[in-house]
């Protein structure tokens, strides 16, 4: 309520809103009020003496510019122009992201018809493969960091990687410099991917952009059992019942590849490094990048190209470059009697007669004593029969000549078995050492010849 300014202008009957209207039309109109008594004022010049009242006075109208006063559609327009700004910019990411999607989904499937393998006659598609990012992995395991790294195996390093959920895995990332990499990459991932059983590595996915090729594979926080077993400290964790638990694992792991699958695999690369072992120490066989598939009816193959590594071979294997389920299965046999004695077969040597970690164990199971050959963390006299029948079922899986060993479904009914219904094992292959020059790895590219050759030369009798 106010006192009204002086030098008004009058006009007569008008009603209230004629009174608004002719204001509105007068452009020289500046305010204008009602009064039931007065009628119509309105004011064209400067707005003086113009006083607040708390009590009494009347209501002035003041006419402003509809810039200054702000207009109903004027930000109506302006909240439908932000409406169909924010509807078009989400339309515009709609489609960058579909288009984005099925780009990707292309690359995907144009990744998956090049991983078909050609493996002995038979195409190897791998439609359900789930397939990683790189920019992924890269983050997962902070840029393949030196902190990362778990080793090394097969074909490449092993990085630890953590996804943004928490899932924790292996990255083996195959190494341009390494020659027969990407062949062993892809027999990895045609073999592993067709397997599952829960003592064999799982394969998560695979990494294909480029030059990079990356197996995703489950992570395994306890690492390789030779970091067990040959570590002086470490090895004193595992007392009889966690070692044989790891014999039995292995054996099922092994029964799975040679009969239970729906392939038949032979490993032809077993030994200590390529058992990985969970948070509860159960054993997993990995590294599937020398392995074969054998056909229906096949009991053994041949090859030129003779890779794995001395120690575990078995003869006929390392001299003629033939193997079998009995190859993987004389691997398993030095397997348990390391795991037995806690020596490491590739570099043990007994220098009093160059004898081999077997021809050692063979000594002593000819005089009749095996128990100097026990680890002392497991030799306690409560397991002294339980170990000696290891000991005597490790002979029998490296029995020189193939048919005298048995199978792996045998082993296991020995390894149930009471010690007295075992067989006496015939002596084994390679039981001295000639020379040592402290590598392990071996390749050849014949059979007939030792190329590449860095390793122990081992004799057979």
């Amino acid at each position: 309520m106010v006192k009204l300014p002086d030098r008004a202008e009058w006009l007569t009957g008008l009603n209230p809103n004629e009174c608004r209207s002719q204001c509105l039309k007068n452009c020289s109109c500046l305010a204008y009020t009602y009064d039931t008594g007065a009628g119509c004022l309105y004011w064209s010049t400067d707005l003086i003496d113009i006083q607040e009242f708390t009590i009494g006075g009347v209501d002035l109208y003041l006419r402003q510019a509809q810039s200054e006063l702000g207009s109903k559609h004027k930000h109506k327009a302006v909240i439908y122009g932000s409406i169909i700004s924010g509807a078009t910019l989400i339309v515009l990411l709609i489609c960058f992201l579909w288009r984005w999607l099925i780009q990707r989904k292309e690359n995907r499937r144009k990744i998956r018809e090049n991983i078909k393998f050609k493996y002995d006659g038979r195409s190897a598609e791998l439609k359900d493969l789930p397939l990683f990012d790189f920019e992924t992995l890269i983050v997962a395991t902070w840029n393949f960091h030196e902190s990362q790294k778990l080793g090394y195996g097969g074909f490449g390093q092993v990085y630890k990687g953590i996804l943004k959920d928490g899932q924790e895995m292996a990255v083996k990332r195959l190494s341009t410099v390494y020659g027969q990499g990407l062949e062993e990459f892809m027999n990895e991932v045609v073999v592993i991917s067709r397997l599952q059983h829960v003592n064999l590595v799982r394969l998560l996915g695979v990494c294909i952009e480029g030059e990079e090729k990356m197996l995703i594979l489950e992570y395994m926080p306890n690492g390789s059992l030779d970091a067990f077993l040959f570590s002086p400290a470490k090895r004193q964790l595992l007392d009889w019942s966690k070692r044989f638990n790891l014999i039995e694992g292995i054996c099922r792991g092994l029964l799975y590849l040679h009969r239970d699958s729906r392939l038949r695999i032979i490993h032809r690369d077993l030994k200590p490094s390529n058992i990985l072992l969970d948070k509860e120490l159960n054993p997993k066989i990995s590294d599937f990048g020398m392995a074969r598939i054998f056909g229906h009816g096949q009991d053994q193959e041949e090859t030129r190209r003779i890779v794995g590594t001395y120690g575990y071979m078995s003869p006929e294997y390392a001299m003629e470059g033939h193997f079998s389920e009995k190859s993987d299965v004389y691997s398993f046999g030095v397997l348990l009697l390391e795991i037995v004695t806690g020596k490491r077969s590739s570099t043990f040597w007994f220098e009093e007669q160059s004898l081999t970690l077997i021809g050692y164990v063979w000594k002593l199971w000819i005089e009749g004593n095996v128990a100097p050959a026990v680890d002392t963390v497991v030799s306690h006299p409560n397991f002294r029969k339980e170990t000696k029948k290891c000991i005597q079922v490790g002979l029998l899986c490296v029995q020189e000549y193939v048919n005298d060993r048995p199978n792996i479904s045998t082993v296991i009914s020995m390894l149930a078995s009471d010690i007295e219904d075992l067989p006496s094992p015939k002596q084994p292959g390679f039981i001295k050492r000639l020379a040592a020059t402290g590598t392990e790895s071996y390749q050849s590219q014949q059979s007939s010849s030792v190329n590449d050759m860095s390793i122990t030369h081992l004799i057979a009798r």
